[in-house]
């Protein structure tokens, strides 16, 4: 297995800083050399993808690679995750993930917007932007929705997980509809935040995408 790692481990709320040029030439060439063995699929998220709290390797997207190495399925998996990352900040790194050449991108954004309240209708405008701006250049893209506390209003909640659903319909995206699905607010599988998933908690997860992406990316890996 070589999985490709980078993600930054910072707290939910850090300031990032935009990678350097030999930053981005090195993961550029990393990438090619990857391409050319196998397709590349990026997991363009915030700490949920990152894995905030956990080792490198028990990220859900690295335990993602080591289900598809088990099964032999001939993708590389480059985890772009971003802790405190929003859709912004999601839509602002588009170009340089674009810089690594994949072939499809699994877009987890929007937790963040939701958790500090800030406009829907400007989430769901940066996904779309996203998605549009990937699919330009011939990238699959899949989208993983997400959930509000219920502290947060049933209202806001019902139309956050709608927006998920719209911008799936709308640009023609399978979409999983909750990535924290059996993880969220269950006891023993998110660390002491009671935000973030354990290593029990992002076995779930990796399982849970592994089962959404692995027919996707066997019939993409035909054509």
């Amino acid at each position: 297995m070589s999985l490709l790692f980078i993600s930054v481990g910072c707290a939910p709320a850090c300031t990032k800083s935009a990678p350097s040029v030999e930053q981005n030439a090195n993961q550029s060439n990393a990438a090619s050399t990857l391409k050319a063995q196998r397709k590349v699929i990026v997991f363009l998220g915030d700490s949920l993808t990152a894995g905030y709290g956990l080792k490198e390797k028990e990220s859900y997207p690295a335990l993602v690679q080591q289900r598809l190495d088990d099964q032999k399925i001939p993708w590389e998996v480059v985890n772009a995750g971003v802790s405190g990352d929003t859709t912004r900040g999601g839509l602002e790194r588009v170009p340089w993930i674009l810089k690594l050449k994949p072939d499809a991108v699994f877009v987890a954004l929007g937790a963040n917007d939701g958790l500090r309240g800030l406009s829907t209708a400007s989430a769901e405008e940066n996904l779309v932007k996203i998605i549009a701006t990937l699919k330009a250049q011939n990238v699959v893209v899949y989208l993983a929705g997400m959930r509000l506390p219920l502290n947060y209003g049933a209202g806001r909640g019902a139309d956050f997980e709608k927006m998920f659903e719209r911008v799936s319909k709308t640009n023609d995206l399978p979409l999983l509809p909750f990535l924290l699905k059996d993880v969220a607010l269950e006891g023993g599988k998110n660390q002491g935040d009671g935000i973030h998933p354990n290593l029990e908690g992002s076995k779930i997860i990796a399982q849970l995408v592994f089962d959404f992406l692995r027919p996707l990316l066997e019939s993409q890996g035909e054509q």
